[in-house]
């Protein structure tokens, strides 16, 4: 996996824009293919374990 480095400096300009530094922190781009194999087998990995956590939690609620 590469790793993404981002200056930690921001401008005159970027703080007058009225976005905080959260807000630009999610509209980063992001260097992942989507088409790679393990990406796929990643996401269903990830979306297997929260259907487990969503059925956990509905089952805890139920309760």
């Amino acid at each position: 996996m590469s790793e993404r480095q981002s200056s930690g400096a921001t401008s005159v300009k970027d703080k007058k824009s009225g976005e905080s530094d959260d807000q630009k922190k999610v509209q980063e781009d992001f260097d992942i293919d989507m088409e790679a194999p393990e990406t796929e087998r990643a996401a269903v990995a990830i979306q297997s374990q929260f259907r487990k956590f969503q059925k956990k939690k509905q089952g805890a609620d139920d309760s």
